[in-house]
This record gives structure tokens, C-alpha cells and sequence, in this order.
């Protein structure tokens, strides 16, 4: 596919994608500059929150993030007024992290491997056989868009047909406070889920979710009185950042030596906590099929990387669509922790929907209908 054997890759966007894409190929032998708009520390609403799987592939990037970074949690915890269950990770810690605590992780670590960083980088264009940023033109045999759901180097290319999508919001702010919770916590309300991370010893990040774009965290905690009673002394210690959860899927992720990576090729519901996740898989995806010769192999890893993570996605956001249906199920799930237990195996990549046996499910089956 390349003639040399260090082939040039231009990655436009330097978010958590693009510098796992450019570390991932720079392993591999390719010489790689990562341009970006922003200017760094560069910070994004999201629920902050690094599962096993994640820790995982970015261990395998070389990346193993300090324990002075963060704050480890051992599992998930589900609860609305009536109910609540928990369960442990199958697989070890994960851990809260500041959004900007990774970018500038993951940016130390790119500039360790020798890969050039270009920051306000304006005009950024397509070009044949590269890209151009005003008057500068800069080769390359491969092109990576990492630049987001807004991407423009994905409408560029024409790669922008969408074969599903679904539109949600989110708000996200830190509260200093010691967490509560050896648990990221997922509380379900009748208009939203809000979902809260320890990100420090004495720091959370609460981020809100809803299908109402003018609902803004603090009006929504008059729904989670559980949470209000934590809150009632915290000091807020970030401004509310919201953005689009978007929920998307695309009809193909490449095109000749062009590939998209992280949102600007498609995500889930933040609701998840995956796009990290499955945006460093999609880096190790993306080398191998580099390596391999082969980019079209991508869209293969890239269809297999989204599947799980959106079936998780539709299965909680059914719940959201009926209260009762919401109430019955995590009162099923709290008398029935086993099914719980391997919902979390399956979400972070330790198990399978056929691990839920029969049994479990005709149990779960007579507790849902009882609640």
C-alpha cells in the first residue's frame, strides 16, 4: 500500500485519538506530525472515567498512568430512589482521571517518541497526496482524521454518509469533595442519568446526561436528592462544560489512505464511559492494518470495536424511555446481582452476552416481574 517503509502519516487533531493514533503508528515505524487547532491543555465535557480495558490499551501504548494521577474505583454502581446494585470489575481497577490529566500524558508521551506536534495549526485542508495549513503544504502517504464529530477532514473526504445516529447532551463539572464511593456511580432520574467519577482524594466529576439540551446539571439534581445530600458543602472547582452526546454510526471509515478515528469516525452514547476506550483500540487497529499492508482490513476491526460498546449503549438507553420499565429493571437487577456482575464483564470487555446464562435470565425474568 505504501512504497517506503516508514510510511508519512498526517493526523489531524491532537485529542486523546489522534495522539493514541499517531503513538500507535510511530511503534510501528511510521514518521508521523499531529496538527490541531487548539492549543493545549485542551479540555473536553466528558464523564472522566478510565475502565480496565482502557488502563489496558493504553498500558500497551507505553502509557501506564501514575497512581499520583487520579483515583482508582474497583466497579459500577447503578441506583434511582427505589433501588441500587453494584458490582466489581472482573479484571482489576479502573480510574478517574482529569481529561486534561491524560491529553497531557499522552502528549508527553508522544513528544518522547519523536513525534512532531503542530498546535494552532489554522485552515487546515485535504490536498492530493497531503494536507495543506494555509500557505504550508505537509506529504503524507496517510491521512488520519481524529478531529472530532464536527470533522472536517470526514466531510472533506466524503465520508460523512451516516447509517444511524442519535442525538443526547451532557454537562459536565468537578465538586471538591472526598469520594464517597469506591464505585463510579450511575444514578438514573426521570429526565436524565447523572453519572459521578472520583477523579482525586478530594475531587468528583459529576456529568449529567439528558435528551433536553437546556437541562443543566444543577437543575437536574433536584431530581437525585441522594446526590444533593453529598453536595451540600461541596465547593465547585470547574465551570459546567456540556457538549453533544452523539450516538453515530457512518457508512465507512476509509477511503484509499485516508482513515477516521475516535468520534470523527463514529461513537456512542457517553453514557458508555467508552469512547476513550474504544478511540485507543481503534489506534491499535489502525497500526495493525497499517503493518499489515492492508487499510481496508481497518473497517473490519474498526465495525467489530464499535459493536459491543453500542449494544451496551441501546440496552441502558432503553431504560431512560420508560420510568416504570427503569424502576422494575434495577429492581430486578438489585435482587439478581449476578446478572449485574455480568453486564459489567461484558461492558468492559471481560465476557459475553451468552455468558448471561438461562438460568440467571429466567431468575432476573421473575424478579422484574415481581418488582
Amino acid at each position: 500500500m505504501f512504497k517506503s517503509s516508514n510510511p508519512k502519516v498526517c493526523i489531524v487533531g491532537g485529542g486523546p485519538a489522534g495522539l493514541a493514533a499517531a503513538i500507535a503508528l510511530k511503534r510501528i515505524g511510521c514518521a508521523v506530525v499531529v496538527v490541531d487547532c487548539a492549543v493545549p491543555p485542551i479540555d473536553k465535557a466528558c464523564g472522566e472515567g478510565l475502565m480496565p480495558d482502557a488502563l489496558l490499551a493504553l498500558k500497551q501504548l507505553g502509557i501506564d498512568v501514575p497512581d499520583r494521577v487520579g483515583f482508582p474505583f474497583r466497579g459500577i454502581r447503578f441506583a434511582d430512589r427505589h433501588s441500587s446494585v453494584c458490582a466489581e470489575f472482573p479484571s482489576g481497577l479502573a480510574r478517574g482521571v482529569r481529561r486534561t490529566f491524560l491529553h497531557d500524558l499522552l502528549i508527553q508521551h508522544a513528544t518522547s517518541l519523536g513525534i512532531s506536534l503542530i498546535w494552532n495549526a489554522k485552515h487546515v485542508q485535504l490536498q492530493p497526496g497531503g494536507i495543506s495549513l494555509g500557505s504550508r503544504f505537509l506529504h503524507a502517504d496517510l491521512i488520519v482524521g481524529a478531529d472530532g464529530q464536527n470533522s472536517q477532514i470526514r466531510r472533506q473526504s466524503g465520508l460523512d454518509e451516516v447509517t444511524g445516529e442519535r442525538r443526547r447532551y451532557g454537562f459536565r463539572r468537578h465538586y471538591r469533595i472526598a469520594p464517597w464511593s469506591s464505585y463510579m456511580e450511575l444514578h438514573w432520574g426521570p429526565k436524565s442519568q447523572i453519572y459521578v467519577t472520583p477523579v482525586g482524594p478530594d475531587e468528583v466529576c459529576l456529568a449529567v446526561m439528558s435528551r433536553d439540551s437546556k437541562l443543566r446539571l444543577e437543575d437536574a439534581l433536584s431530581d437525585f436528592p441522594e446526590l444533593q445530600n453529598h453536595l451540600t458543602s461541596a465547593e465547585r472547582v470547574s465551570s459546567e462544560m456540556g457538549a453533544p452526546s452523539m450516538s453515530r454510526s457512518l457508512r465507512s471509515v476509509f477511503r484509499e489512505n485516508l482513515a477516521l478515528i475516535g468520534d470523527a469516525s463514529g461513537s456512542v452514547d457517553a453514557i458508555t464511559g467508552e469512547g476513550i476506550c474504544v478511540s485507543i483500540k481503534q489506534a491499535h487497529a489502525l497500526a495493525a492494518s497499517v503493518a499489515s499492508g492492508n487499510l481496508g482490513t481497518y473497517q473490519q476491526f474498526h465495525r467489530k470495536l464499535m459493536k459491543r460498546p453500542q449494544q451496551m449503549a441501546s440496552l441502558m438507553l432503553i431504560l431512560e424511555r420508560s420510568g416504570q420499565l427503569q424502576r422494575r429493571t434495577l429492581a430486578g437487577l438489585a435482587q439478581n446481582p449476578a446478572i449485574f456482575r455480568s453486564l459489567l464483564a461484558i461492558h468492559v470487555g471481560a465476557g459475553r452476552f451468552a455468558d448471561l446464562w438461562s438460568r440467571q435470565l429466567l431468575g432476573f425474568g421473575g424478579a422484574f416481574l415481581a418488582a
